[in-house]
């Protein structure tokens, strides 16, 4: 998987977008960390990669301060 900065991406949306309906997947990064993955829509996501994502999350929630999933639910972010 190709990844790229945000930026770059907001720039080059379409040019992604065509390359990901052809087969490429492609991982968006926000300050170095993979904040997103562009995938074909026919696609289904790849069960290891996603429990791999939610190790990620865990660790990340783990080593700030401690919420509840009802509090990070409402947030949004899960």
């Amino acid at each position: 998987m190709r990844t790229i900065g945000l930026f770059e991406a907001k720039q080059k949306l379409s040019e992604l977008v065509e390359r990901a309906s052809e087969g490429e997947r492609i991982g968006i990064t926000r300050r170095g960390k993979l904040a997103a993955v562009i995938i074909p829509a026919k696609d289904k996501p790849d069960l290891k990669e996603v429990f791999a994502d939610i190790e990620r999350i865990r660790k990340q929630v783990n080593r700030s301060k401690r919420f509840t999933v009802k509090e990070l639910i409402e947030e949004g972010r899960i």
